[in-house]
């Protein structure tokens, strides 16, 4: 017969028992199985879809049988029900299938000899019975019937969450958090779900409440509904929202009148969820938790400045003079004075642009403090950025969740109760630090210590809520060091003259590409439309850049995008360049739309305090293990495992949004930049796409988007309060003068 399948019979009903799971998906809960079927000389293959499956249950399903093209006959199930055994054989299978912890074949066959049909009811309702069988004592009896209520807990809540619309892999990730009280914690509040499980967003836990009988006009929803419109906006960077706003957006995604949000937000006020107060003179609502962190950030960099430092006065004059002799170099009177007032100060803010010398001042102001004894502790928000702090320091360095001690659960060891065990902590890339981490990090700071805070305040503000090292510029609360000076060796790139002309609201200089010279860095390639702009990209990383310039296309160039929708976009690039750098081999593994093949590079999607692996970090697939539905990243040092169901945490990185690649640099960058990127177009958005390059940054696109870009001054607008929490609590306090 033609075609991958053809009908011959509709509507049958099929009996008997799982003799085998050839496959099973945890997250789609399709399954293959190999049935027992009175009448039947052969197992039967069956098609469909169960939320859990064990060889040994009892199977009745309704369908088809069909002719599969590569498997032939097979019966396709449209609903399969699946229930424990109520045969000796079935019974015993069911046990050895390893489903309940304990039981292997062995036992399972000694059970069964033992309690016969009833030995179901002595697992479950009397244990105690379960030492009559030979080589059971009271650990693996304790062990059985553990396992046992476990499997029936998750059964029953399987069977709960699949009836209200819950992904196979969605429900063991509410059994995982919620153990045996998932059933009550859905019932009294299933928008607990958007806020506590990955992967259920508000509407989802709308539509499970809705199937509950929940009212769309009851508290519990609209009040859900505030909570969630203000963690929407902490993903688009805000820490608060002004209230108009606020009640409008809450409005709008329920659907229900204006009227009905306002009794809501003073509600989740009384409650302490959210805090009432104002931005910019602007009734704005803060989450509580953000309200809290902001002050306390304010608070905590004040009480850090005042005093002197934790060590002795050092002669400031023959440091440096022993610096410059032990390091090779010599300090401009810019940075000269950076160093006086970094070896003098409790807290210093450094700023300034690429080329301006900032790692040469934080090398030398490391090196005279290790030369006294000073316990120093350096650390930036991602691995690469760290890596790079050691190499330019010569000096260990941290990501500051490593440093921390970040543990399983999302606390640290390292707290107010427990500071870090350092004079001084020095934190590179602050730009990108978003308002929590920044918070715990100060939190965990002896109050005798002192702390130098690195940055570019041009560069795009954190992914994350906040804009903390632009407000801690902005309120002149805190002593301040601005590099403005390129250095010579630095202005012979032309990657760092073009981000300082982009930065001034100039337009970039670059040859033509077919044009380029032996010391030429910065390149354009024009392109006038979005399809031809992804071809030119696809084969610039693919052909052009590795012959011409010699850099490996998966491990030396990175591309990054404006935006991730498009056909310029992280999204459609990410698949082309995987086509054309890595193809999936037939070990692959397709999930959430993605396919993951070996030597894949992926990134991180969301901080992951069990695995230790956080946003944004890249690493390789280097093993697919398709037995126990695993797959194996490299991340720099170590190997972190994923099962296939925790996939959606993985997306692949040989393009990348401009916001992911923060902190990092990159021998050779690809940017595209069109019109159809027009809503991101920003002179600080390109402005950091360009300081990611090290030794190569090609743009492709138009000219005119170019243009629009450069002339886009206005910043993100972000609705954060930490600055005004600074002036306003400088002023009651003595506090260090900004310098310029």
């Amino acid at each position: 017969m033609a075609g991958s399948s053809s009908s011959e019979l509709t509507g049958e009903r099929l009996e008997g028992m799982v003799e085998r799971v050839t496959f099973h998906d945890a997250e789609s809960g399709f399954s293959v199985l190999q049935v027992r079927v009175p009448g039947h000389r052969e197992l039967v293959p069956v098609v469909g879809h169960a939320s859990q499956v064990v060889a040994g249950e009892f199977l009745s399903a309704r369908g088809r049988w069909v002719i599969h093209r590569q498997h032939g006959r097979q019966f396709e199930a449209a609903a399969l029900e699946l229930t424990p055994p109520h045969t000796l054989a079935g019974m015993e299978k069911y046990l050895a299938s390893g489903w309940v912890k304990g039981i292997g074949p062995v036992y399972a066959k000694r059970l069964v000899k033992a309690f016969g049909r009833d030995v179901f009811d002595v697992i479950e309702h009397h244990p105690e019975r379960l030492q009559e069988v030979p080589g059971i004592g009271p650990r693996r009896a304790s062990n059985i019937t553990q396992g046992w209520r476990d499997q029936k807990v998750i059964r029953d809540i399987m069977v709960f969450l699949h009836s209200h619309g819950v992904s196979t892999a969605q429900a063991v990730r509410i059994f995982k958090t919620y153990g045996e009280d998932a059933i009550r914690v859905v019932e009294e509040n299933p928008y607990r779900l958007a806020r506590d499980i990955r992967g259920i967003g508000f509407k989802s836990a709308d539509r499970i409440a809705r199937q509950l009988g929940i009212d769309e006009l009851a508290p519990i929803r609209i009040e859900a509904g505030v909570s969630y419109a203000l963690w929407e906006a902490a993903g688009d960077g805000h820490v608060a929202l002004p209230e108009d706003a606020l009640i409008a957006k809450t409005a709008e995604l329920l659907s229900v009148p204006a009227e009905a949000v306002k009794p809501a937000i003073e509600h989740e006020a009384e409650a302490g969820r959210v805090v009432l107060s104002s931005i910019r003179g602007v009734p704005c609502v803060l989450l509580a938790s953000f309200a809290y962190q902001e002050r306390m950030l304010a608070e905590r960099l004040l009480c850090l400045a005042a005093g002197a430092p934790p060590w002795p006065p050092l002669n400031v004059e023959s440091s440096i003079r022993w610096a410059e002799s032990r390091l090779g170099l010599t300090l401009a009177p810019q940075q000269r004075r950076a160093v006086e007032l970094a070896l003098s100060s409790k807290v210093l803010v450094i700023t300034g642009g690429p080329g301006v010398g900032k790692t040469t001042l934080l090398k030398t102001v490391v090196s005279i403090l290790s030369a006294h004894q000073v316990s120093l502790a350096l650390c930036a928000p991602t691995g690469r950025a760290a890596k790079r702090l050691a190499e330019a320091t010569e000096m260990p360095a941290k990501t500051i969740h490593r440093l921390l001690g970040a543990r399983p659960g999302g606390d640290f060891q390292y707290d107010a109760q427990h500071p870090l065990p350092a004079d001084l902590v020095v934190v590179d890339e602050c730009s990108m630090i978003d308002i929590s981490l920044m918070y715990h990090l100060t939190e965990a700071i002896s109050p005798r210590a002192a702390l130098i805070l690195v940055g570019d305040g041009d560069q795009i503000p954190s992914v994350g809520p906040g804009q903390v090292f632009r407000d801690i510029l902005a309120s002149h609360a805190l002593p301040v060091v601005r590099l403005t000076e390129v250095f010579r060796q630095a202005a012979e790139s032309a990657i760092v003259l073009n981000a300082h002309r982009i930065n001034q609201g100039k337009m970039p200089q670059f040859p033509a590409l077919a044009e380029a010279g032996p010391t030429d860095d910065f390149y354009f390639v024009a392109a006038e439309t979005p399809e031809e702009a992804a071809e030119k990209v696809v084969r610039l990383v693919a052909e052009r850049i590795p012959r011409r310039f010699g850099f490996h296309p998966l491990r030396e160039v990175q591309v990054l995008c404006p935006m991730n929708r498009g056909s310029v976009g992280a999204l459609h690039l990410n698949q082309r360049l995987q086509e054309a750098l890595n193809p999936p081999g037939p070990e692959a593994v397709e999930r959430f739309g993605w396919r993951f093949g070996l030597g894949d590079k992926v990134m991180q999607l969301v901080n992951d305090y069990d695995k230790e692996v956080f946003n944004g970090d890249v690493g390789w697939v280097s093993a697919i293990h398709a037995d126990d539905q695993s797959l194996a990243v490299q991340f720099d040092d170590r190997t972190v495992i994923y099962d296939f169901v925790d996939l959606d945490a993985l997306v692949p990185a040989y393009a990348m949004t401009i916001h992911k690649a923060q902190g990092s640099e990159y021998p050779a960058v690809v940017i595209p930049v069109m019109t159809q990127h027009y809503p991101m177009l920003r002179r600080n958005l390109l402005y950091t796409a360009v300081t990611r390059a090290k030794r190569l940054a090609i743009l492709v696109g138009q000219l005119r988007a170019v243009a629009i870009a450069v002339r886009a001054r206005g910043q993100d607008t972000r609705w954060s309060k930490l600055q005004e929490w600074l002036e306003e609590l400088a002023q009651s306090r003595p506090s260090p003068s900004s310098r310029p």
